[in-house]
């Protein structure tokens, strides 16, 4: 069961808190919740703190093991801005031995953040912990020297001053996260939901962060790069949606799909669609098509024996060299290795 700390400190903000307390394991996932998992049918965990009713794809023995953690508070009393107050028995040393560790968000951007929490972080990190920080969190993040030398993101409107506080930090505030491996960083408020789906993807594969998304009605999968806003919104016409046409090509990636193939579906012209497609996605077709066919081949490397010849035509990408050559560079790891790891990290 991978265990997740979920940092808290006195006066941090309540929503990005919220978000992953919600995703990994409060009891909000037990009988009857949010992920609609029926504890008679499917053989109860135990009810201790933390556990999480899993998506339909892990099962119980598996899931997260979530521990909430004060740090640098008395009795694990910590204040969520001046609404509500968080009680926890678990402390630092809870956080220290976690396999990630996850900073929701700072209390204060202009300040520094309590030494405790920094040393705290830098010795998971140490022990080989994966670092996560959601919105303002990456301020933490950065005072540990974890992000040095390294791209790393949060929320937009505090970009500048992340830059401008920790200089050896390549703060990109364009996009929705940044993975390193061992260091993730998040934008702010609902970015900290694909942040946690793509932790979940990760660890548990395509079809479980599927499972949760659509409990959370949430988008299965927003790659990190995606732009965190949209400068212009689409009119208000049901008729303007791309939910249609994307759906239609999403049923069809095994065909060579081109920029001209979509404009015909959606009965404009290219250049009009691909001016729609930025404005709703921030991306452009070809790339969003390319996102798609790389989650389809995790999803068929994953779940089926498929060759990687057949998983490359199956998903649109060709051949197996170019499934080869775009998923290491999605990725990080070839679609062999990727197999091989997901596998044997199911069957530990």
């Amino acid at each position: 069961m991978p265990s997740i700390a979920v940092a808290v400190t006195d006066g941090m903000p309540f929503f990005e808190l919220a978000i992953p307390c919600h995703v990994f394991g409060t009891d909000l996932f037990g009988r009857g919740g949010v992920l609609g998992w029926d504890a008679d049918a499917g053989g109860a965990p135990g009810a201790g703190e933390g556990r999480a009713a899993p998506p339909e794809a892990a099962s119980p023995e598996d899931w997260y093991d979530l521990r909430v953690c004060a740090v640098g508070t008395a009795d694990g009393d910590a204040r969520a801005r001046s609404w509500f107050r968080t009680r926890t028995a678990h402390g630092t040393e809870d956080l220290v031995t976690a396999d990630t560790v996850l900073v929701p968000a700072s209390a204060d951007v202009h300040g520094d953040p309590p030494g405790e929490l920094v040393a705290a972080l830098r010795e998971a990190h140490r022990r080989g912990a994966r670092v996560v920080s959601l919105c303002s969190g990456a301020f933490t993040l950065a005072a540990t020297g974890l992000l040095d030398g390294r791209t790393a993101t949060t929320h937009w409107g505090y970009a500048r001053l992340l830059g401008e506080r920790y200089p050896a930090v390549r703060v990109d505030p364009s996009v929705l996260y940044v993975d390193h491996g061992d260091v993730v960083t998040g934008a702010g408020a609902t970015a900290s939901i694909d942040v946690c789906l793509h932790l979940i993807r990760r660890d548990f594969g395509v079809e479980a962060a599927n499972a949760v998304a659509r409990r959370l009605v949430a988008p299965a999968h927003r790659p990190g790069g995606q732009a965190q806003f949209i400068q212009a919104p689409l009119p208000e016409r049901t008729d303007d949606s791309l939910a249609p046409l994307l759906h239609w090509a999403t049923q069809r990636l095994a065909e060579p799909l081109t920029v001209a193939d979509l404009a015909r579906r959606a009965h404009t012209s290219p250049r009009t669609l691909i001016r729609r497609f930025h404005a709703a996605t921030g991306t452009t077709p070809m790339q969003w098509l390319q996102a798609q066919r790389i989650a389809r081949a995790r999803e068929l490397l994953e779940a089926s024996d498929a060759s990687v010849d057949r998983v490359a035509e199956l998903c649109g990408l060709g051949t197996a060299a170019n499934l080869r050559r775009r998923f290491t560079k999605a990725v990080g790891v070839p679609p062999n290795d990727y197999r091989r790891t997901f596998r044997a990290r199911r069957a530990a």
